[in-house]
């Protein structure tokens, strides 16, 4: 089943690909001339559901803490279809947050949403931010600072 917030296809986990619904990547999603007042991200203010706190729009004001924290042993994705618990990550909204994801990649992430199966937020390309979004499954662990 797709997940209607983050239709994402398996392998996507870098911004905007393959998902028409990323800001600049077209389709009926957001940033697209085609669909007017559609150029907000899900959460965001006047969206409804877990926006961000008032007062506060956009990616955060500046990089995320200039260290890369080390993954605990035991919470490395071994094999298992082990999901990540969305009651555990909401903990980290509107924090940074360190994520390692299945496939072996790892960034900093400022999550704006959480939902039962997906987070979505602002992700560290090591030079901006960039709107993100990634089903749990896919999330090995996090540490949020």
């Amino acid at each position: 089943m797709v997940n209607q917030l983050f239709p994402f296809q398996p392998g996507d986990d870098r911004p905007g690909f393959g998902n028409p619904n990323f800001p600049g990547q077209g389709g009926p999603g957001f940033g697209n001339p085609n669909f007017p007042g559609q150029g907000r991200p899900p959460g965001s203010p006047g969206q409804g559901g877990q926006g961000r706190p008032s007062g506060s729009s956009g990616p955060p004001s500046g990089p995320p803490p200039s260290f890369t924290p080390q993954q605990s042993a035991g919470a490395r994705g071994g094999v298992g279809a082990f999901a990540v618990d969305p009651g555990a990550i909401r903990g980290c909204l509107f924090r940074f947050t360190f994520v390692w994801l299945r496939n072996g990649r790892s960034f900093w992430l400022f999550p704006t949403f959480v939902g039962r199966e997906s987070v979505a937020g602002w992700r560290w390309n090591g030079f901006r931010w960039s709107y993100y979004g990634t089903d749990l499954n896919r999330i090995s662990s996090f540490q949020c600072f």
